[in-house]
């Protein structure tokens, strides 16, 4: 029983180290293979197909992917954060300066109501005083700078009375002129760019 036991052993053993054999050749043979591919793909220029052996490879390819899209994607969001940051920066500071202006205008419109009603008191035979001439070319190179800076006035008389332009401070009842019409100004209302600075005081008809 024992040399037949010996005898199995022996020829396990020979049919294991056979098919050891087999298998580190088939294992050379696919390297050489995969070696063979990787050199033709290098010199067509397309990627190394991946396979058994460069699994490791693939791994540390896919962790340094991610890396790089977690730290893009951080990047899009700074950049995206800067963005709103400087469009609300650039909102407010013109908010800011429109505010600012519209303070300078609303100090200035007492000044100009003072020129019109000096230049109105004016009689007819002093019009052509050199006095009177210079208020006047004063106060259109006034009203000039105001216009190019973005003032400019509201229409009233002749009108539709509008609230968000207009103050009616008296009402009277006007055959000649129809519903709602402005029939005359007692203060000139202006306007900074599309905000009103001053509402026009006014007489409204029927």
């Amino acid at each position: 029983m024992a040399e037949i036991n010996n005898e199995e052993v022996m020829e396990e053993q020979t049919e294991t180290a056979e098919a050891k054999e087999i298998t580190e050749e088939a294992v050379n043979e696919a390297e050489v293979q995969m070696e063979t591919e990787e050199q033709a793909d290098e010199e067509s220029g397309e990627e190394p197909k991946k396979g058994l052996f460069n699994k490791k490879k693939d791994k540390k390819k896919d962790k340094k992917d991610e890396q790089i899209e977690d730290l893009t994607d951080r990047l899009k969001r700074q950049m995206a954060e800067f963005e709103n940051f400087r469009k609300r920066t650039e909102k407010e500071k013109s908010q800011m300066y429109d505010m600012g202006a519209k303070a300078i205008v609303e100090k200035v419109l007492p000044v100009i109501d003072n020129f019109e009603r000096g230049l109105a008191a004016v009689p007819e035979d002093k019009q052509e005083d050199p006095f009177v001439d210079g208020m006047n070319k004063i106060y259109k190179q006034m009203m000039t700078v105001l216009e190019e800076a973005g003032v400019k006035a509201i229409e009233s008389v002749g009108t539709e009375f509008n609230p968000d332009f207009h103050n009616a401070v008296m009402h009277i009842e006007d055959e000649n002129l129809g519903e709602n019409i402005i029939a005359e100004e007692f203060q000139k209302g202006y306007m900074y760019r599309d905000t009103v600075v001053r509402h026009s005081m006014v007489k409204v008809a029927n």
